[in-house]
């Protein structure tokens, strides 16, 4: 374990912002928007980087937002990134800042990704203790719309070169002033598989008559539920989860068809193409055994998210300046992140700053989350961190 002593001086220097910025927050979390439609939000954040300066252009990929900071005449480039969508969730916190949106919540804490980021683009426009160019990238559509893929396809990294790329994300796994990173894998690959049987449908009492679409689902899931431990290695990682079932609308009628939905999640491409062969076979298996035919669509949303080693040092060295604790992490984590699709078109790390105020807390994606207003602080300083060293004017 890597353990800093004392609260570091690049948190103090930051408590100035944190009030307005504090504030900024929860209007973001008042006013949350689903992927591709954060106008409002990119509006603000745009006029934000304008007042302080900076090269602002909007639209990228969508609705994403980019800034440039450029001080002394070095050419080294550094990107930041920070995700601003919100979640199709409704929100069940009580807080005075509560969604004004219906159905639609900050339940991911991207409106604290977005406030630390902003947070370090004042905090670094007013010391500029750096020589060369800051890259702010500001993403829409993360959650599960590949915001990163588009901003990618729109000539991010051609029209605003970077070097390398940073991002982090709030942990209610670790506890508030923490962070965690790791070289290589850190966050799985996601894979979507929707699966339809279709038999030709009959009456319940006469099931000779008809192959048997809801015998052929159940068995196909009991026989999805054996890959993982029948086909692929021991020494692998992965998860095949069967999580919807749909089908039937009277207790005395076979249904035509049934529809299955279910992930997987993994961290290396040989073992994500086994899985999808496997669910292929699985299926056309139980369908010559049930006389039923089975489509199977299957779409591998969000890459493995693997950090470059010698950048996941970098980011571990910042951390060790600004948290209370940081660490190498122990292992990878079964979500996905679709910043994935920015570390295979740059080198770069990603982060887990921990939130946890204790036990109690929620997690990521439940009704009653909320980001931490404490350590927005930490994350500023993290970024300032990283550009200071990463662009050193010394």
């Amino acid at each position: 374990m890597i353990q800093s002593l004392a609260e570091p001086a690049a948190v103090g220097e930051v408590k100035d912002l944190l009030g307005p910025l504090i504030a900024l927050r929860h209007d973001l979390h008042a006013h949350p928007e689903l992927g591709y439609a954060e106008h409002r939000t990119a509006a603000l954040v745009a006029g934000e980087l304008v007042a302080l300066g900076l090269e602002v252009t909007t639209g990228v990929g969508g609705t994403g937002v980019v800034g440039i900071l450029r001080h002394g005449g070095s050419d080294r480039r550094i990107a930041l990134r920070a995700d601003m969508d919100a979640l199709p969730i409704s929100e069940d916190t009580g807080l005075s800042y509560a969604s004004r949106n219906a159905g639609v919540f900050h339940g991911c804490g991207h409106d604290g990704h977005t406030t630390m980021l902003l947070g370090a683009a004042r905090h670094l426009a007013r010391t500029r203790r750096f020589d060369g160019t800051v890259v702010f990238v500001f993403q829409p559509a993360e959650e599960g719309r590949a915001g990163a893929r588009a901003m990618i396809a729109d000539g991010l990294f051609d029209r605003f070169p970077a070097d390398e790329i940073y991002a982090l994300h709030n942990w209610p796994d670790l506890p508030a002033g923490e962070a965690r990173t790791r070289p290589g894998p850190i966050m799985a690959a996601a894979d979507r598989f929707d699966i339809r049987v279709e038999g030709r449908g009959g009456h319940a009492a006469q099931p000779h008559n008809t192959p048997d679409a809801v015998l052929a689902a159940s068995q196909l899931v009991a026989q999805l539920n054996t890959i993982i431990a029948r086909r692929i290695s021991p020494s692998a990682s992965a998860v095949l989860s069967v999580t919807r079932i749909e089908g039937g609308s009277s207790h005395n009628v076979l249904p035509a068809s049934v529809q299955l939905t279910g992930t997987v999640r993994s961290f290396d491409a040989a073992v994500q193409d086994r899985i999808e062969q496997s669910v292929r076979l699985v299926a056309a298996g139980v369908a010559l055994a049930s006389e039923t035919r089975i489509e199977v669509v299957y779409d591998r949303y969000y890459p493995a998210t693997i950090n470059d080693p010698a950048a996941a040092a970098h980011a571990l060295a910042a951390a060790v300046r600004v948290c209370d604790r940081a660490d190498v992490a122990e292992a990878p984590s079964f979500a996905s992140e679709d910043f994935a699709f920015m570390l295979r078109a740059k080198r770069g790390a990603y982060l887990w700053l921990g939130q946890a105020r204790g036990a109690g807390d929620a997690p990521l994606h439940h009704p009653a989350y909320d980001f931490n207003d404490a350590i927005i602080g930490r994350g500023i300083a993290w970024y300032t961190a990283l550009v200071e060293s990463r662009l050193s004017a010394a």
